[in-house]
């Protein structure tokens, strides 16, 4: 049979599922590991209608692995599982609610991977080997305010909340070296979108914070504003380029503003100011790289011009050789 056949029946004849059966399982142990395998975050398809001890789980990835263990590892006896997780304490702390014995435990000290194996009901081993996956190249922004400048656009309606998001905001610029900040007040979240339109047109700011709080009431008032000052602000920055912070808290109640405000869930104030530092260092880091490739492309570009003139130069030198050559030999002919 040719691959090409082999992949036409496998296409024609699809894999459903893979079942591994254990006939020494008491029911009880299995109802056990049914509950523990739904607590580590497989999915319970279903009990099967003869067997209330069986089920189908899955995994949102799934893969199978053939493995040559070391001796140390296959004295241990007893069937093999292996489940890859990119937190593997979570597992570690489940089954020890469940009481399942800890054959081995091997933690990175200078890193968060981490592999251990258990001992489950039914002579069954559980190896756990994962951690979290390393970050993946990229550009990313500083959380550094040094040399940076930045405008803070507040709304003196609901005074009370603005207030305080703007003092967190000034902590967080202060906590991260920033030293130029203005700071304008409008009277409402409406005129922010405008204020901070003018602020980053006249190109002195970094980033510009917008800081206000809309209450929800009776009317669609609330709705309207909210719509127009998330429509001006998102508008303002892509059109001027210049970053904008959103710190508008969009409430239903006065308690979800004080909570956004500096107690429970912390200031929201302050979280903006954070973004627009994150946000002003990696547009320089951008432009930076943008740069570095243009300057790249334009070199090469004078790299051929200059190339192409030399050869056009030296065309036009060859060709003048040639014809006084021409002209000296037609004079001396009789």
């Amino acid at each position: 049979m040719s691959l090409m056949e082999a992949g036409s029946r496998r296409s024609a004849n699809m894999l459903t599922s893979i079942h591994i059966d254990y006939p020494n399982l008491r029911a009880n142990d299995a109802e056990r590991l049914i509950r523990f395998f739904t607590a580590i975050g497989l999915t319970n398809r279903g009990n099967r209608p003869d067997r209330q001890s069986s089920a189908v789980l899955s995994a949102p990835l799934g893969a199978i692995s053939i493995n040559m263990l070391p001796a140390s590892l296959a004295s241990e006896g007893g069937s093999r599982l292996s489940i890859g997780i990119a937190n593997p304490d979570v597992i570690f702390d489940i089954a020890r609610q469940f009481n399942f014995p800890v054959l081995r435990d091997s933690a990175h000290p200078n890193s968060d991977a981490r592999s251990f194996s258990i001992e489950l009901p039914g002579n069954i081993i559980l190896d756990i080997v994962g951690g979290p996956p390393g970050p993946l190249p990229g550009i990313d922004g500083k959380l550094d305010g040094k040399g940076k400048r930045f405008a803070l656009v507040v709304s003196r309606f609901n005074a009370f909340i603005t207030e305080r998001l703007l003092n967190g905001a000034i902590d967080a610029l202060r906590r991260a070296g920033a030293k130029t900040k203005t700071i304008v007040r409008v009277p409402g979240a409406f005129e922010i979108p405008s204020a901070a339109r003018t602020l980053a047109e006249t190109r002195k700011y970094d980033a510009i914070i917008c800081l206000g709080c809309l209450l929800r009431g009776d009317t669609a008032h609330y709705d309207v504003i909210v719509n127009e000052v998330t429509r001006g602000i998102g508008q303002s920055a892509q059109e001027t380029g210049v970053p904008h912070a959103f710190g508008v808290l969009t409430c239903d109640t006065l308690e979800q503003a004080i909570d956004r405000a500096g107690l429970k869930m912390g200031n929201k104030g302050f979280e903006a100011a954070m973004a627009a530092i994150e946000m002003a260092n990696l547009k320089k880091a951008i432009s930076t790289q943008q740069s570095a490739v243009s300057k790249s492309v334009v070199r090469r570009s004078s790299s051929v011009v200059g190339k192409s003139k030399t050869k056009s130069i030296a065309h036009r030198a060859s060709s003048v050789v040639r014809r006084s050559k021409n002209s000296t030999r037609k004079h001396r002919e009789p």
